[in-house]
């Protein structure tokens, strides 16, 4: 099912690269992720974006730390940014790699770990890795093989995590251990056509949101894999999606684009009756040797 939606955006900044819509204590933060910058956005929608942390290397998600300041993945690897702008790398995995790499999107899960991905710069297929900080502050790869992965996105328990491989144009479904965090076997959630799978989210009923990179729209699949509807969105690269219980947010991008749209790279927001899942904290122990 099509649904026609309002939609308004937040006024002012137009993003490169806009990514990582989140929810942390009832404020609404994203990424510019080429130009390293994270901002929080008013939730009123009356005024742009507020500079909090600006990066000398891309950005390309974060989550709330428990403790203060964000862990996010940036650059090659992992670190913890703080309240006042200071940068702390916990790991910097994708250094030395064959081709130059960089961090993608990431979010933290139930259990309180935080999971990203990285992909090559110019797009070499199966260079990017997916990574895990544990609880502990460890940094561990866990998959390989991916060319642009996206998400992930957790169901409620952590029990499931779906993951994007946007170049390839496929949703991939895995069953995690909440305890461990160990993914099991991965399986095909959904396959895409006619755009290439984003930044998602899982809302309250279980359901995945996806933005369509290149198609115009926000997906929502059913549990069973299911298309359940189709919200077109008023820009050519939508990049990530964002539920806060009222509304539904969507960032996008004007990377690539000869001719940008009025909208192309600002932040959307439309009115949404479905209940989202507020973004986690990770719980992270940050090693004192670091």
């Amino acid at each position: 099912m099509t649904e026609r939606v309002p939609w308004t955006a937040w006024p002012g900044q137009r993003f490169e690269l806009g990514e990582g819509a989140r929810v942390f204590d009832g404020r609404l933060s994203v990424v510019d992720i080429l130009s390293g910058r994270l901002f929080e956005l008013p939730g009123d929608g009356a005024a742009g974006p507020r500079l909090l942390v600006s990066l000398e290397e891309p950005l390309g998600a974060v989550a709330k730390l428990a403790g203060g300041g964000w862990i996010a993945a940036a650059g090659t690897g992992i670190a913890v940014l703080g309240e006042n702008g200071t940068v702390r790398w916990l790991a910097r995995p994708e250094d030395g790699a064959t081709t130059p790499m960089r961090m993608n999107d990431g979010v933290a899960d139930p259990g309180g770990r935080f999971w990203a991905g990285s992909m090559a710069c110019d797009g070499t297929s199966g260079a990017g890795s997916v990574y895990r900080v544990g609880t502990e502050g460890t940094v561990r790869r866990v998959l390989d093989g991916y060319t642009v992965p996206n998400g992930p996105a957790f169901t409620a328990d952590g029990a499931t995590m779906y993951l994007a491989d946007s170049a390839e144009g496929i949703i991939y479904r895995f069953a995690v251990d909440p305890d461990t965090g160990d993914p099991g076997e991965r399986e095909v959630f959904a396959t895409v056509e006619g755009a290439s799978p984003d930044g998602m989210t899982v809302d309250a009923e279980g359901f995945l949101w996806s933005a369509m990179w290149g198609g115009g729209e926000v997906r929502r699949y059913a549990p069973d894999g299911e298309l359940a509807e189709r919200l077109p969105v008023p820009v050519t690269q939508p990049t990530s999606v964002c539920l806060t219980g009222e509304r539904l947010v969507v960032t996008s991008a004007t990377v690539g684009l000869a001719e940008p749209g009025d909208l192309d790279g600002a932040v959307l927001s439309a009115p949404c009756a479905t209940p989202g899942v507020e973004d986690r904290q990770a719980r992270i122990a940050i090693p004192l040797d670091r």
